[in-house]
């Protein structure tokens, strides 16, 4: 049996983001789940402190990028990053979205106002403590009718050098080239995972083609294909936790996937590695895709995960997923 062991940074092979001068980790850490409870898309409650003993372990171990967003708690993710870096001695890109805001209900709205643009990046220039941000981001289309005026805007704060670069997420190939029209992009971040495998007909070849750097999320969906969820740990989440309301976490999706996940177990057992990793690096295995955000909410959920950074799996191993999928799915 061979094995795969914890490596430290010096090991990583690192990955060039589109056409920036950025170098990533085959894996950054996602701050979407620390941003805590009530709030629409939240994973319930969480610790603070622990989040920072979180994405210090992360740091410790190499990782050396950080996705956030400003809607993430409504803000109380980009807090929680920042206080983990402040004594840090690491000094990991930072990479945060905009587009999606709240109101004093913390109700969510979306808006790519340029005014509206300026009001968010101040706002996460402050919360984060940065001078700049590393990769700033349009984290969804929407409204679509303001594209263009939103991608306009990003591209001016690179040219005052607020942002260093500027990506897009969630958006599709035809909106790519409606901002490409203004400016270059740096990077995609789209969902991409075993179980969502759109990207893979237009919008990988596209990125591949005009050296638009793909960070996808969600690799383990959201923590099903970590190899830590069951059925009756899923019927336990918190109230105010999104995934109740996701299909994949519901019947009749949920008994496929779970099935999913004991093959990945079987193929992950022969490396001493846990289901997850096999997940991630099934989406690293594509070259199109420069880096994984994979979230964290305990030190060792980061121990758990770090070994995708340097895990391939084999063509064998990947045309026994692939064979899984195509009957199941």
């Amino acid at each position: 049996m061979s094995t795969t062991q914890t490596s430290p940074a010096a090991s990583f092979q690192m990955r060039q983001l589109g056409n920036s001068d950025l170098r990533l980790t085959p894996i950054g850490y996602g701050a979407w789940a620390i941003g805590g409870g009530n709030w629409e898309f939240a994973w319930g409650a969480q610790d603070d402190d622990e989040s920072v003993r979180t994405i210090e372990r992360a740091l410790d171990a190499g990782i050396n990028w950080i996705d956030t967003a400003a809607i993430y708690g409504l803000g109380h993710s980009e807090g929680v990053v920042a206080r983990a870096l402040r004594n840090s001695s690491s000094k990991p890109h930072v990479f945060t979205k905009c587009s999606m805001r709240w109101d004093e209900n913390r109700q969510i709205y979306r808006n790519l106002k340029a005014a509206s643009l300026q009001e968010e990046l101040e706002n996460s220039l402050r919360r984060l403590n940065v001078d700049a941000i590393d990769l700033y981001q349009i984290h969804w289309p929407n409204p679509e009718d303001e594209i263009e005026e939103g991608w306009e805007t990003l591209a001016r704060f690179k040219e005052e050098g607020k942002v260093r670069y500027i990506g897009v997420s969630n958006f599709n190939v035809e909106q790519m080239k409606r901002a490409q029209k203004i400016a270059p992009i740096t990077s995609l971040q789209p969902p991409y995972s075993l179980l969502r495998r759109d990207i893979e007909t237009d919008i990988l070849p596209f990125c591949e083609a005009h050296n638009i750097g793909i960070i996808n999320y969600s690799p383990m969906v959201s923590g099903l294909l970590s190899g830590k969820m069951t059925a009756e740990r899923i019927g336990k989440l918190p109230a105010d936790d999104w995934r109740r309301r996701s299909p994949n976490f519901n019947e009749p999706k949920l008994s496929r996937n779970l099935r999913l996940v004991e093959l990945l177990r079987e193929i992950g057992k022969e490396h001493n590695v846990e289901p997850g990793v096999v997940a991630i690096a099934w989406t690293l295995r594509v070259p199109a895709i420069t880096a994984a955000i994979v979230g964290a909410r305990r030190p060792d959920q980061v121990d758990g995960i770090l070994p995708a950074a340097i895990f391939r799996l084999s063509p064998a191993e990947i045309a026994r997923i692939e064979a899984f999928l195509q009957a199941n799915l």
